[in-house]
């Protein structure tokens, strides 16, 4: 009963964030997703987290002024964490000084700092990035004919990295060489990885990040750092 109970509030503060991730996307672009890429991309990001269409059609209406929705603005917060990993934070708020207060809480209470605009964002660019599986002649073929930039090993699938306009179109043309994809996604890719080795090192990087994913003002955090497989198991 008490698991249930954590299960749903964890995913009603999930499609919290989603609708209003879609509202936005809606409000800026139009709500027809086929003419509007960054709601297309939310609304296949709804979906594979399971929110129904009912409440996808309804944070859409909002956005178009069909419906009653709110007044969010977009910022991005930049900051370190421990051993000098860079974060990029990506929210929507309807109160700035809040949400400014809150994550600067987050830093300060837990090992990190704030940083000045520019200071970490400059490593960072837009990617589509797809994971998929299936034979490395396959993937590469499809994916380098629909426009992607880079093809890399992934555990046992592959990491395909491109503009993120062409996201859906390599997309579609590995489904359609019958690649299975596992997901993909418009998201910021850092130039420089930092490699964590530092077991409290990592605890501390990701109990930043847990504790930014867990404001519900915050959709997005990004990071420049790397923790291996060993590490995290030590991380426990």
């Amino acid at each position: 009963k008490h698991k249930k109970g954590a299960t749903d509030a964890k995913r009603a503060k999930v499609f919290a964030k989603l609708a209003r991730q879609l509202e936005v996307a809606a409000r800026d672009g139009g709500g027809d997703p086929s003419s509007n890429a960054t709601l297309r991309t939310m609304v296949l990001k709804a979906k594979a987290s399971q929110m129904n269409n009912d409440l996808i059609d309804r944070a859409i209406k909002r956005g178009t002024g069909e419906s009653a929705g709110g007044t969010y603005v977009s910022i991005t917060y930049e900051g370190y964490a421990p051993g000098g990993v860079g974060l990029l934070i990506d929210v929507l708020t309807d109160n700035r000084n809040r949400t400014s207060a809150d994550v600067r809480n987050v830093f300060s209470k837990l090992g990190g700092s704030m940083a000045e605009p520019g200071a970490v964002g400059w490593q960072f660019s837009r990617k589509g990035v797809i994971l998929a599986s299936g034979t490395e002649d396959d993937v590469m073929m499809a994916a380098l004919e629909a426009g992607a930039d880079d093809i890399t090993a992934d555990g046992g699938g592959f990491r395909v990295t491109c503009d993120p306009s062409t996201l859906w179109e390599v997309r579609d043309a590995l489904e359609a060489a019958g690649v299975k994809v596992e997901s993909a996604e418009s998201t910021m890719v850092s130039s420089t990885i930092i490699e964590v080795t530092d077991v409290d090192d990592a605890k501390k990087i990701l109990r930043i990040v847990d504790a930014l994913e867990d404001n519900d003002d915050v959709q997005d955090v990004y990071g420049n750092f790397d923790i291996s497989d060993e590490i995290m198991e030590a991380v426990g």
